[in-house]
């Protein structure tokens, strides 16, 4: 196990490559640059030379010069400095960060609650009310676009009742209800896609399961329907959805930028946003590196489950 883990981490590095270098690269083809931005907000009060503004920032050099000089600042612990800002860029993530972890976490565990009790229901129930029901409602979490969704919840509750959600952002060391409260809306919206991918996953797997032969073993001996379902069914149901979990961890961050503007929540995703509107490149790649390094740690933890959900499965 152990020389798995370090054949993985060593793997990372040069996916982590490819990822930087992509987002590095690719968010410099934007049109417009952050010296077009500090012009037109110096617009009324006089021109700049705008040699000089790149020249101070760094922007004067070619693409591969300033890759070159970003990832040596990232071996030595350094992610650079906001071109807008002129904050360090570990600090602004680390502000922001989390907002969005609690955000993404709060919407899988929304996810998963909706969805594995419902899609175990659907296979044990089998052709019944429930079942169409259940099956129907997947689809529906699938089909219904989270930004969609997110903004009729802000548009006609305040029409329909005179309600918005909380549009000023509360810490959870302040108020834990009232940040709880804060974020459960969101949470729902953003744990609905996988709610349904997850429904349906469950209810085929279980499905399966229910058809081997140690289940059948454990109804003829007489076993609690509860017990033959969870104990015995859904253990071995869950390695595919530990996958799709695992799986949905990049299209959960990508949702979180979404949410996070129309929910006005101060998190890495909106972040993002604003970073790319602003064209901070230092900022767009120090977010997409703690992004990247999220998403692949995950995925190896995600591998490691394996081994208990499936005593079976052994690492070399």
């Amino acid at each position: 196990m152990t020389v798995y883990i370090i054949r993985r981490l060593l793997l990372m590095i040069p996916s982590f490559l490819v990822i930087t270098l992509i987002v590095f690269m690719s968010v410099r083809f934007i049109p417009g640059s952050i010296v077009d931005t500090i012009e037109a907000g110096l617009a009324g009060v006089g021109g700049i030379d705008r040699e000089k503004v790149e020249h101070i920032l760094g922007l004067d050099a070619p693409v591969h010069i300033q890759y070159g000089r970003w990832l040596g600042g990232v071996f030595r612990g350094d992610l650079g400095t906001s071109l807008q800002k002129g904050t360090p860029v570990t600090q602004e993530v680390i502000q922001r960060l989390p907002v969005s972890v609690e955000l993404g976490v709060f919407g899988i565990l929304i996810g998963l609650i909706i969805s594995i009790p419902i899609g175990v229901y659907s296979a044990v129930r089998q052709d019944t009310v429930g079942d169409y029901i259940g099956r129907s409602f997947a689809i529906f979490c699938m089909a219904v676009p989270g930004f969609w969704l997110g903004t009729l919840v802000m548009v006609y509750p305040s029409i329909w009742w005179g309600w918005t959600p909380a549009l000023e952002y509360i810490p959870f060391t302040e108020d834990p209800e009232a940040n709880l409260l804060q974020f459960l809306i969101p949470a729902v919206v953003l744990g609905m896609a996988l709610s349904g991918v997850t429904m349906r996953m469950t209810r085929t797997m279980m499905l399966e399961v229910l058809k081997q032969d140690y289940i059948r073993t454990a109804w003829a001996k007489g076993l609690r329907e509860r017990i033959v379902v969870i104990r015995h069914a859904l253990k071995n149901a869950l390695i595919p959805i530990v996958t799709i979990v695992g799986l949905f961890v990049p299209v959960i961050i990508g949702g979180t930028v979404i949410i996070e503007q129309i929910f006005v929540l101060p998190g890495v995703g909106r972040l993002v946003l604003e970073s790319i509107q602003m064209r901070d490149y230092s900022l767009v790649s120090g977010v997409m590196f703690f992004i990247a390094i999220f998403i692949l740690v995950v995925n190896l933890l995600v591998d490691l489950t394996y081994t208990y959900l499936d005593p079976r499965v052994r690492y070399q």
